[in-house]
């Protein structure tokens, strides 16, 4: 990891923050090599000339059978430094990796993405999965392995290009892409010196049960969704009314929804009137059941959460239909796609989001193909003694995978850890942020500089700053996200949409966060799976 560099000169140069040159040729990138397991391919190389971005070698390429990747190399600003992004969904789109702005004094960056084996089509590309249906080395390059052979690749052209391998190596990722994160730092240890994981799905197969219930949940026996998004400010308002001044300000965000206990009864429309403001008694049902999350018949849970109260404006499109995505909402599609192409083993009876059944014994089903792509080992004894940091991160409005689960599996990660955590692993929850961007009050968070600083520092981060933007793109709040479970309380002096004039503050109470639920954790990391 940290040692990984061999030319002398180069390192010296990047640890001073100096440029390190190319020695190669973009154009001589393109060629055919081995890496450990596999063959990679570049298929096209070309200088992009400074613009909108700095100038860089612009590479793609695949690795064998067909995990395309794109590689950018800037060829004035690079100081040593390789970030590697995961992807969101099924994956299936080769996206153009961004340059992230890490100021004067830290310079450019090469940055990576791959499509994770495949390519998407319908509607939502990020919700197909039909190229999984009879195709296992797709369904595990987008499991496991797409992300380790790419960073294999692109460190070898990077060594190619500059003379010497990375000097630091970084992941980062949210929802799918930080399921990725979590299960680098588990099965590929000497992968990256610091990895960033944003909501991340790691418990990916229970996820999709979750999904599922979110669908199911919200469908009538007419098939037509109960809960309409014409409702969802009007409940909204109620819990913000009843919660937002639970933290000692009235700001519009709730920093910890586990203390809400806000009951949708308290909408219930009156006999004999409907209206968007107020809930008819199937929707005050549905919206108890979101809140609660999945369980089979005899009340065990089959995920460790549920939709958090504040998240409701999020809910459209994901929970409740909406035209954009023709009439559906991103969990149907995402449930039943999986339970039809990826969820079983390829050869095994599968399921539909209509017939799935919500016990145990689907629940295990799913598991066994599952535990190809679930991030669900603690152990990470390996990745922490190579001097790795790993930053998690979550927003408590996320709509799409519920923040407590992470809470779960850090709590988890702590016991069997046996030390302080926190000296490599450190968690961020984020009021109000709902998955990956946007929100309420707060719409952004990047933790990576932090990461940068934690890694070649040994600096830990003991604050991040979140932002908020108005629909214009302006900033119009900052905040401060103190390392988990420590909260922001506002010191009483200046704007409250000003992060100068918060401090860390404990709990209330003492946090439980590991739950009681049907999913398994693995005490030790799978083993070696080779490219």
């Amino acid at each position: 990891m940290l040692a990984s560099l061999t030319s002398g000169a180069s390192v010296a140069s990047a640890a001073r923050g100096g440029v390190v040159r190319p020695v190669a040729e973009c154009a001589d990138l393109v060629r055919s090599f081995a890496i450990p397991g596999t063959r990679a391919h570049v298929t096209r190389a070309e200088p992009v000339a400074a613009g909108a971005e700095a100038a860089h070698c612009a590479v793609l390429g695949y690795v064998e059978p067909r995990v395309r990747f794109h590689l950018k190399l800037p060829t004035t600003t690079y100081t040593g430094r390789y970030l590697q992004y995961g992807c969101g969904g099924y994956c299936g789109a080769l996206v153009s990796p961004s340059f992230p702005d890490c100021g004067a004094e830290i310079g450019g960056l090469a940055v990576a993405a791959t499509d994770d084996g495949h390519v998407a089509g319908g509607p939502v590309p990020s919700a197909d999965g039909t190229w999984a249906a009879d195709d296992q080395a797709a369904r595990d390059d987008l499991a496991f392995r797409a992300p380790h052979v790419v960073s294999m690749a692109a460190k070898r052209l990077i060594e190619d290009f500059y003379g010497a391998p990375p000097s630091f190596s970084y992941f980062g990722g949210c929802s799918n892409g930080g399921r990725e994160a979590l299960l680098l730092a588990q099965r590929y240890p000497h992968d990256f010196d610091g990895i960033v994981a944003g909501a991340p799905v790691n418990y990916q197969s229970p996820l999709l049960v979750y999904q599922a219930w979110l669908a199911r949940t919200n469908t009538g026996a007419d098939g037509r969704p109960v809960l309409t998004a014409d409702r969802l400010p009007a409940l909204h308002d109620a819990v913000m009314r009843h919660c937002d001044h639970l933290d000692g300000l009235v700001d519009g965000q709730i920093d910890d929804p586990r203390r809400c206990d806000h009951d949708p009864a308290a909408l219930r429309c009156p006999t004999g009137v409907d209206g968007p403001t107020c809930l008819t008694p199937a929707q005050v049902d549905v919206v108890r059941r979101l809140y609660a999350g999945p369980t089979d018949a005899h009340g065990r849970r089959l995920y460790p959460a549920g939709q958090e109260r504040g998240s409701e404006p999020a809910w459209a499109g994901w929970v409740v239909p909406i035209p954009e995505f023709g009439g559906s909402s991103l969990a149907t599609l995402l449930a039943d796609d999986y339970l039809r192409y990826m969820g079983y083993p390829m050869g095994t009876p599968h399921s539909s989001l209509a017939e799935f059944e919500f016990t145990a014994r689907e629940f295990a089903r799913l598991g066994v193909e599952g535990a190809r792509g679930n991030a669900m080992s603690l152990d990470l004894g390996e990745f922490r003694r190579a001097g790795g940091r790993l930053i998690l991160w979550h927003g408590w409005g996320d709509q799409g995978v519920p923040p407590r689960g992470l809470l779960d599996y850090y709590a988890r990660l702590a016991r069997h850890d046996g030390g302080d955590v926190r000296r490599w692993a450190r968690v961020f929850m984020v009021p109000g942020l709902q998955h990956c961007t946007g929100g309420t009050g707060l719409t952004a968070f990047d933790p990576f500089p932090a990461l940068l600083a934690w890694v070649e520092r040994g600096t830990a981060p003991d604050r991040v700053v979140a932002v908020g933007r108005n629909a214009a793109g302006e900033v119009v709040r900052t905040r401060p996200v103190f390392p988990y479970p420590l909260t922001a309380r506002y010191d009483g002096t200046g704007s409250i949409d000003d992060a100068a004039n918060f401090r860390p503050a404990p709990p209330a109470r003492p946090t439980r966060d590991a739950v009681d639920w049907v999913g398994t954790y693995l005490h030790r990391v799978p083993g070696p799976v080779a490219p």
